[in-house]
């Protein structure tokens, strides 16, 4: 049984610090061994996914390159989000979650065996992070409809609050540690380090309780591709969950600019593998930050409002970005280096300042995206809802990437977190504006 009845209320109404409310990791031991785990083993799966980018890119010199790891992973990802989720509507979500955790971690076991061989084929990378991509999307998926079985309704935006430190901490020392491990010691031990720390992953899912999922009305259970399409049709049926995903995927589809960073690192501001961890580092500073000060966003009420401007101030954050490094490249003070020592600091620092910007603009509106779908979806139905989210979470990124890399390739490389910042802005607000029960979504009267 859950530590915390779901259904009991909690008053949290007394939290008036602006400072974040820590009352989920009190109430519920389950859930803190969780976010513990989860947060020590994923920032050691960040440190790999800039590892191997800066490995591809040391291997190839092209940033297209680098961005097929999205283009070859996005489709098994889809399907693994899709179908993981009903897997996890069937069974145990426990058990889901430690054998699809046991796949991820040997996928990153064979990485490390990789490097350690020097067998550094690029279409190796390919298939070991496509594997990997898969086995994570059920493992977080499941992990996230778990969530709402460990806590009461009433505490899930300050849950994802937490979980905004949990990727905070992901992203910055994730990043922060790659770039120091490939710098010093090489690809080999880098890969080993996330072996090490994906153990603790294991060890908050382990201590959880089963979690058999609930059953409908009429006790019926169905499964394999009929449970996919069912998810989808309750989808259809839900506009305000239906309007998260698709705000999301503007964003994250045309702002997210990631895969530039090693071109970055090598040709626009200098400074290499360190440059590409600061950049990085610093969008996730900005998501810390806002989850630190979350605690009185976490009682906002229209949340639907809360989303659009956060999304908004998203775009803006990225065009910003695009126009710092615009400025740099055009001003002719790009530095070619990967020694640190040359970077240009008058290009990294608004840079920077831009990319914590979008950080905490991001984990807003995933603070209220999260709290949006664990409140209004039923537990027989959430696995699958939560793999359409993983799918869209992981996945936008990935067609990030892939607009991002494509238009560098043939235009520069300052251009597409400029254009795509502008797009965000734009497309979210047309976007918004024609769902008004989403805009005006309110938390006291939870709708799908």
């Amino acid at each position: 049984m859950p530590a915390v009845d779901p259904a009991d209320p909690v008053d949290v109404t007394t939290h008036r610090s602006h400072l974040i409310d820590l009352t989920p990791l009190r109430v519920s031991p389950p859930f803190a061994r969780l976010w513990a785990g989860n947060t020590l083993s994923g920032i050691g799966a960040v440190m790999t996914n800039i590892a191997v980018a800066l490995h591809i890119y040391d291997l190839t010199q092209s940033t297209f390159m680098v961005s097929l790891v999205a283009w070859f992973s996005l489709v098994p990802m889809i399907a693994a989000g899709l179908y993981g989720g009903a897997i996890a509507d069937r069974f145990d979500r426990r058990a889901v979650a430690l054998i699809a955790s046991v796949v991820a971690w040997l996928s990153t076991v064979a990485l490390a065996t990789v490097a350690w061989g020097r067998f550094e084929a690029v279409w190796v990378f390919y298939v070991i992070t496509t594997v990997n991509a898969v086995a994570a999307t059920i493992a977080s998926a499941t992990r996230q409809a778990i969530t709402p079985r460990l806590l009461p309704v009433s505490l899930l935006p300050q849950a994802a609050a937490l979980n905004g430190i949990s990727m905070g901490f992901m992203v910055t020392l994730g990043p922060a540690v790659a770039g120091l491990l490939v710098a010093h010691v090489g690809y080999p031990w880098t890969y080993t380090t996330d072996v090490i720390l994906f153990v603790f992953g294991f060890l908050g899912l382990w201590t959880l309780p089963s979690i058999q999922p609930e059953r409908g009305p009429d006790g019926h259970v169905v499964s394999g591709l009929e449970a996919v399409r069912h998810g989808l049709r309750y989808l259809r049926d839900a506009p305000n969950i239906r309007m998260s995903f698709v705000v999301d995927i503007i964003a994250m589809t045309f702002g997210q600019p990631i895969v530039l960073f090693p071109a970055v690192g090598a040709m626009i501001l200098g400074g290499g593998a360190m440059t590409v961890g600061l950049l990085t580092a610093a969008y996730a500073v900005g998501g810390i930050a806002s989850s630190l000060l979350s605690g009185r966003i976490t009682g906002m009420r229209w949340q639907g409002k809360a989303i659009r401007a956060a999304i908004v101030s998203y775009g803006l954050a990225i065009a910003g970005l695009g126009a710092a490094l615009g400025a740099t490249t055009v001003g002719g003070w790009s530095v070619r280096s990967s020694d640190f020592a040359d970077v240009n600091v008058w290009g990294l620092a608004p840079s920077c300042g831009c990319l914590v910007w979008a950080g905490a603009s991001d984990n807003v509106s995933a603070i209220f995206r999260t709290t949006i779908l664990q409140a209004a979806v039923p537990d027989e139905i959430r696995g699958r809802i939560q793999g359409i989210f993983t799918v869209v979470v992981t996945g936008g990124p990935r067609l990030g990437q892939m607009f991002a890399g494509s238009l560098a390739a043939v235009t520069v490389t300052w251009l597409p977190p400029f254009v795509g910042g502008l797009l965000v802005v734009v497309l979210v607000w047309v976007a918004v504006a024609r769902v008004p029960s989403f805009r005006d979504y309110d938390a006291l009267d939870p709708r799908p």
